[in-house]
């Protein structure tokens, strides 16, 4: 391994020194994503940066997890998409907002940092990271439990192994191997859901060749109970069932710093998200749908399975397993990446050890990468070990940090604003529509799902535990700054 050469943050200046409430000045180390010898470099090529961004939609909870959803809320889960995806676009037009003034490698952690206080940036950023860090050992062991199918030979913990040895072979190359990797991954969910749509749309209008079926209609869609029938609370009920499906829509704003040109990234990013949704989340549910009977168990089963095999698809459930790991193999790929550069962010401010902020002569952040992973690798040993104690505890205890950091981003977004409006007008090239008054809406919105998580069994327990977490990061947070304050160093500050 080369050796690792510490860098310098644009939350913090050099030495750990706090610098003024603001936005980092263009040119700041990391702050641009320029890269050089001392820091991250720019390593993604904007192909990479685009994919990442239209993959990033696309997790394997859409291929796996919708089933749950629609024998929820019927039809009318696509009320619960598009609700859900109209509270995303809304905060990734925040967070733009500020990645496009000042794209920084801890993203929304900085901005609150500065925003909101060193406070809120210790607690979000640690909370981000435990959230892709639990991340990596649902899909490590996901990935590896189709593996084992296709080649039962290999135990199962043998294949998370290799996945895991595999991907942090990448990362620890280079970015560039990351986006390499992921522009890839990607680029399979995208064209597999391209397809899909297409094909079922045909088969819904009766176009589809070959077939004698004819036009379904709304059928499905009215039928079968209705648009609603489990009543309009089921909506809701859908609500909460996919909210967590989206996370990952943010990451781009943290790869975007080590891109050549990140302003322009982030802006393309943020103002292609709407249709991203639009298309692959309520388009492909929409196509299941309309031409599946909601209750079906085939649809509760495995909706995108059950539509490919009415549509006559041979080998439909081996073709989704394919397509089913690499969304695995792409969400570990991007949560390996985002812990790290979160963990980076982090040393680099202060708030995790300075040798998480080092990075080799490639621009990797060796160090941060090694910890994350480290910790994955115990997580996965825990849901082998003790699935439904220790692992629980932690799936249930990072379950609603999506909520939690999309509140931070509103929070920060409001504060930045009027910073950036104050000291630098100029890089408000990216804005928030109808400013302030729809951010405040979008927190009303984040604080109903929350509150509304307490309704629900499973919901209750998510939100209650992860509460509990940020409480406790909160608390070493305060209680890391009272110390800080009354540091020698700040005392000599104080009485100058």
């Amino acid at each position: 391994m080369s050796a690792q050469k510490p860098i310098t943050t644009d939350a913090r200046a050099p030495g750990g020194a706090e610098s003024p409430p603001g936005v980092s000045p263009p040119g700041a180390a990391g702050g641009t994503g320029s890269g050089g010898d001392d820091g991250l470099k720019a390593g993604l090529k904007n192909r990479h940066l685009s994919m990442i961004a239209i993959g990033g939609v696309i997790g394997a909870g859409l291929f796996v997890g919708s089933g749950a959803g629609i024998a929820a809320a019927g039809p009318a889960i696509l009320l619960s998409y598009a609700l859900v995806g109209t509270l995303v676009v809304l905060v990734m037009r925040m967070l733009g907002e500020m990645a496009a003034a000042d794209p920084v490698s801890g993203s929304f952690s900085a901005y609150a940092d500065r925003a909101l206080g060193r406070w809120a940036g210790f607690t979000i950023g640690w909370l981000y990271w435990f959230f892709w860090v639990v991340v990596l050992a649902v899909e490590a062991t996901a990935g590896a439990a189709i593996l084992t199918g296709w080649v039962p030979a290999v135990p199962q913990w043998a294949w998370a192994l290799i996945v895991m040895v595999v991907l942090t072979a990448t990362n620890l190359f280079s970015v560039g191997s990351y986006g390499e990797f992921e522009f890839w991954f990607a680029g399979i969910k995208v064209v597999a859901i391209a397809v899909f749509i297409v094909v079922g749309g045909l088969a819904v209008f009766g176009l589809l060749p070959g077939s004698s079926d004819g036009a379904i209609g709304t059928a499905n869609l009215t039928g079968h109970g209705g648009f609603l029938p489990n009543g309009p609370g089921a909506v809701l009920t859908g609500v909460l069932m996919v909210v967590f499906s989206f996370m990952g829509s943010e990451i781009v704003t943290l790869a975007a710093a080590e891109s050549t040109n990140p302003r322009k990234a982030v802006a393309r990013a943020t103002n292609s998200v709407i249709w991203r949704i639009a298309v692959f989340y309520l388009g492909s549910i929409a196509i299941v749908v309309t031409l599946l009977p909601w209750n079906s168990p085939e649809v509760k089963a495995s909706p995108y399975v059950a539509v490919l095999d009415h549509i006559g698809i041979a080998h439909a459930g081996q073709l989704m397993d394919v397509i089913v790991l690499t969304a695995v193999l792409s969400c570990l790929n991007s949560g390996l990446y985002t812990a790290s550069r979160m963990a980076f962010s982090l040393g680099g401010r202060g708030d995790a050890p300075k040798a998480f902020s080092r990075t080799t002569e490639r621009g990797v952040p060796a160090t941060a990468i090694l910890a994350s992973v480290v910790f994955g690798f115990v997580a996965v040993f825990f849901n082998y070990a003790y699935p439904d104690t220790v692992f629980q505890f932690l799936l249930n205890s990072s379950g609603a940090v999506a909520l939690l950091v999309w509140l931070v981003i509103c929070f920060s977004q409001l504060r930045m604003r009027r910073i950036l409006e104050r000291e630098s007008p100029e890089r408000l090239t990216v804005k928030m529509w109808a400013y302030p008054y729809l951010t405040w809406v979008t927190i009303g919105m984040i604080v109903f799902v929350v509150g509304y998580m307490f309704t629900d069994s499973t919901g209750r327990e998510q939100m209650v535990l992860s509460l509990l977490a940020a409480a406790v990061v909160l608390a070493v947070a305060l209680v890391r700054e009272v110390r800080r304050k009354r540091s020698p160093e700040a005392l000599q500050k104080d009485l100058t």
